[in-house]
């Protein structure tokens, strides 16, 4: 069995069985209402009959009951063997008591009522029950006692037989009428099925379903015809793609061998920077070695000769000699402290980091502890904000809050009150420290010039200084991954911020 043909198949079960369903759920609920309705009238119709047999016998069992004539009564109640579905009956005087009765011919020996109940009629199992007063000039004379057959359960059973018989032929119809429905809904849907079938066989999409009706099916054709057209168009626009990918690919081939090759060289020119960087270093380290010692021995000549002419001859020089031999040993301590800073500066960067987890507050607090001591003037107001903890090399990132909070006790010295801002803010990838002071500040158009080395933007005779300290700063946040900045205006003091990453970053080459 194919796909198609199980599809076919499938339409019209369904439709069959739609067509079945609707016309027996139709006729079921037809049937229901019809018996209920039925039922209910025949109810009340029995009632309503009672009733009335009931209101001619006390019309005519009046005068009897008026006279004590229980024979005239009993003629009165014989008269009911013209309604067979009465099973018994009776009249009953004022006090109560049976005045006359009847039984059904044939019929078992009925079990009247000792007393009888007030006016109203009930259903007792199988049988209506009615009693009925008698009165005559607002005179009670008696009651009236009516028992019939209630037959619903043979008068349902005889719906029942009628609603199969119907049912039986209704569905015999609505079959005829299913097969019908098929030759005219599922013949144009299985020619559709037949071209599908054809289409994805040989993936020929210039075929296409014959249109035999205006109706949803017919519509159906067309969208059926229309997606062949679109289908077709695709497939050729993704047939035109795929050359040009094949193409593309070639290329992207052809370009992989050349960023091959180019990788290649790449690799040879790295390795070729890599020797001569490696011979730079360790120039460097010989210059390094040169200043720290063919340098220095000159500037402590300088110093020390300077320093013996004045122990020696102080008394053959006069006051002007003698200051300027003071410039001379302050100017060679002074160029003696930047050759070490210089230094510092050069060796920063092949010195390894040993990182560690840092407690931010304890090292600033020490730090400032450590230059407290050697302010001069005014003592400085410090405050010291809870400074989150970091991953760092202890050395460097000490020398940091040294070099920064160092320049604040410098540039605030000449405050009246000097106070120093110590705190930190954090965000998902950092912690931001900052060192904030009251000093002098400087002219913020010449930011750029704060983190170079030998860049000062306040003179030697203002504020003393070699002018590496930022420079070194910036060097050493730098390599712990983070950044550095300052905010400031002229005599509105400054605030310098660095940062260090939560994450221990790998330190760049």
């Amino acid at each position: 069995m194919n796909l198609f043909g199980a599809i076919a198949r499938s339409i019209r079960l369904k439709l069959m069985l739609v067509v079945l369903a609707t016309t027996l759920a139709a006729l079921l609920v037809a049937g229901v209402a019809l018996v209920i309705h039925d039922l209910t009238a025949y109810r009340q119709s029995g009632i309503n009959d009672l009733l009335a047999q009931a209101e001619i016998l006390g019309l005519a069992s009046a005068p009897a009951l008026a006279f004590d004539d229980a024979k005239a009564a009993g003629e009165s109640l014989v008269l009911l063997k013209a309604k067979p579905e009465i099973s018994s009956a009776a009249i009953y005087n004022a006090r109560g008591k049976p005045f006359a009765t009847y039984a059904r011919a044939g019929g078992a020996v009925p079990d009247f009522p000792r007393l009888p109940e007030t006016d109203g009629s009930r259903i007792d199992g199988n049988h209506f029950v009615l009693f009925k007063r008698i009165a005559q000039d607002n005179e009670i004379l008696g009651t009236v006692y009516l028992r019939a057959d209630y037959k619903w359960l043979q008068r349902l059973l005889n719906y029942l037989g009628i609603f199969t018989a119907v049912t039986g032929l209704s569905l015999v119809v609505a079959l005829i009428a299913s097969v019908w429905l098929q030759r005219v809904l599922t013949k144009p849907i299985l020619a559709t099925a037949t071209v599908a079938r054809e289409v994805v066989e040989h993936r020929d999409f210039s075929l296409r379903a014959r249109k035999t009706t205006q109706d949803e099916i017919g519509s159906m054709v067309d969208a059926f015809n229309d997606m062949l057209v679109e289908i077709g168009r695709r497939a050729e626009e993704l047939s035109a793609s795929n050359r040009s990918l094949e193409r593309e690919m070639a290329e992207r081939l052809r370009a992989d061998d050349e960023r091959a090759k180019l990788n290649a060289e790449l690799e040879q020119r790295v390795a070729e920077r890599t020797a001569q960087l490696e011979s730079a270093n360790k120039e460097l380290e010989s210059f390094s070695y040169s200043v720290s010692h063919d340098l220095r021995a000159p500037l402590r000549a300088v110093v020390g000769f300077s320093k013996l002419l004045v122990e020696d001859h102080a008394l053959q020089l006069d006051a002007e000699a003698r200051r300027k031999l003071d410039v001379i040993q302050s100017e060679g301590a002074r160029m003696g402290t930047l050759i070490d800073e210089l230094l510092a500066f050069s060796r920063l960067g092949r010195k390894s980091m040993q990182m560690s987890d840092l407690d931010m507050t304890e090292l600033a607090r020490s730090t400032f502890g450590g230059l407290n001591g050697q302010v001069e003037g005014a003592r400085v107001e410090f405050q010291l904000g809870a400074l989150p903890r970091a991953k760092g090399d202890r050395v460097l990132v000490g020398q940091v809050w040294a070099n920064l909070l160092s320049n604040a006790v410098k540039f605030s010295s000449r405050r009246e009150k000097p106070r120093i801002e110590v705190s930190a803010i954090s965000d998902e990838r950092e912690h931001v420290y900052f060192v904030r002071d009251n000093g002098a500040g400087f002219d913020p158009r010449y930011r750029a010039k704060l983190f170079g080395v030998f860049q000062r933007l306040h003179s030697a005779s203002e504020f003393p200084g070699t002018g590496v300290g930022l420079a070194l700063v910036e060097r050493i946040v730098l390599r712990h991954g983070g950044r550095v900045w300052a905010d400031s205006r002229p005599d509105e003091g400054a605030t310098f911020y660095f940062t260090l990453p939560k994450e221990q970053v790998h330190e760049p080459v």
